[in-house]
């Protein structure tokens, strides 16, 4: 076996990763990895280091989203790529780059100068919250982002919403977004996710 992905358990880029090599049936040798101790041997592959790094008979992959589209385009069992690709890409995107950007001062506001000093202040979440109200419109039509059955979209996102919702969860349980709580809640008690979530030992050079 060739591959080798370097991941870390809790980052929601190398989640999602994990979850369309699992899907895709890709074998691979699991190096787990602190953030803050980062193996010479990733940041020779990809000196960025940032996870997931995933390294395919010499080739590297070290962004999660191409990690996933390349994955998918091996082998699609659950046809996560059979919506319309335009629109998926787009959803994924205002992830990506707004919610992320939203995400990350409202659950780690003393990090950034543009963010307010406390998690309380609603700045961040309430624009967090505008994309959301997006995806509860599209979750009153169906069961998932795109459609009646998991896609691409549903499994990029749903990662991050993780790290939302626990940001404050006493919060978020009585917010009014029924459907996407229940959606984010089926993906993280599905199988899969647990699959993915297995914890590994640490792994170093």
């Amino acid at each position: 076996m060739n591959n080798i992905l370097y991941s870390f358990r809790r980052c929601p880029y190398a989640m999602r990763a994990r979850l369309a090599l699992r899907v895709s049936e890709i074998e691979y040798e699991h190096r787990e990895i602190i953030l803050r101790d980062k193996p010479a041997s990733m940041l020779d592959r990809s000196p960025k280091g940032t996870v997931p790094v995933f390294v395919a008979s010499g080739d590297v992959i070290d962004e999660s989203l191409d990690l996933m589209l390349w994955a998918l385009s091996q082998n699609d069992p659950d046809d996560w790529l059979a919506p319309d690709r335009t629109d998926m890409l787009n959803v994924i995107a205002g992830n990506d780059g707004p919610f992320k950007h939203h995400l990350d001062r409202y659950k780690y506001p003393s990090r950034y100068s543009d963010a307010p000093r406390s998690a309380t202040d609603p700045e961040h979440r309430n624009a967090a919250c505008e994309i959301i109200s997006g995806y509860e419109q599209r979750l009153t039509a169906h069961k998932n982002l795109m459609s009646e059955a998991a896609s691409l979209a549903d499994m990029a996102i749903f990662p991050f919403m993780r790290q939302f919702a626990n940001t404050d969860r006493e919060w978020w349980d009585s917010a009014p977004y029924p459907g996407t709580r229940a959606w984010l809640e089926r993906h993280l008690e599905s199988p899969i996710f647990k699959v993915v979530m297995k914890k590994h030992p640490l792994w170093s050079d």
